[in-house]
């Protein structure tokens, strides 16, 4: 009963800080070129980050111009918060954003990397605190994932912790929090079958749910900001 209650928490919240205020998407009302970060595990990372981003931006390209948006895929696959920080000056930092999307709650979660949700804490606030100590302007949104199944999940016995971090650390912060978990929730409800038509290895979305499930969400939530 509480981790079910916890997780209705987690998900009321997630739909009150989508009326909070997208700035990179007002700059580009304004006609002003935004460039977005992307800094996070491999769901964000290579062919998997290109199959949500690209559908985001050509959203975006479409309603507000072709040379007003770009973005830079800057995590790693199989990387967590600690290396985030580690390289966060390089990755991110230097690529001057207007925005930043981060994750790295489910590589966090991962058991051998033995970190203590704590200390994935602090790592999230420093990042956070670090991008608005170089650029106050720049935007950050977090994001929470999907979650595994089978032998993924069983490698991250405590990812709803993570994921719960995030979105208290996106209230304390009172920044954005895109949450696609209870999407793909419903998903899981219909079944490990249909799971997998989107989810194939049980942890990484495939082209289908980029362009189905993530992209969409993230258009709606950062558009339905600025009505």
């Amino acid at each position: 009963m509480k981790r079910i209650w916890i997780l209705f928490c987690g998900v009321f919240l997630s739909h009150v800080l989508v009326l909070g205020q997208s700035r990179f998407v007002k700059q580009l009302e304004k006609g002003i070129p935004q460039h977005v970060v992307v800094y996070g595990t491999s769901l964000s990372s290579g062919g998997n980050g290109h199959a949500w981003m690209r559908p985001v931006t050509a959203h975006l390209a479409k309603q507000y111009g072709n040379n007003l948006i770009s973005y830079t895929l800057a995590g790693k696959g199989g990387m967590w918060s600690t290396w985030g920080v580690k390289n966060l000056e390089d990755s991110v930092i230097m690529k001057q954003p207007d925005a930043v999307f981060l994750e790295f709650g489910i590589n966090d979660a991962f058991a051998e990397y033995n970190t203590p949700v704590a200390v994935a804490r602090l790592n999230l606030i420093y990042m956070i605190d670090r991008i608005k100590l170089h650029s106050d302007s720049c935007e950050i949104i977090l994001q929470v994932m999907n979650m595994p199944i089978g032998k993924s999940a069983a490698l991250r016995p405590h990812l709803q912790d993570y994921y719960d971090m995030y979105r208290e650390v996106a209230s304390e912060k009172g920044i954005l929090l895109i949450d696609h978990y209870p999407n793909w929730l419903r998903i899981l409800e219909k079944g490990e079958e249909e799971f997998r038509k989107y989810v194939p290895d049980g942890i990484h979305p495939n082209q289908k749910a980029g362009e189905q499930i993530i992209a969409p969400h993230i258009v709606q939530s950062i558009l339905s900001t600025n009505k």
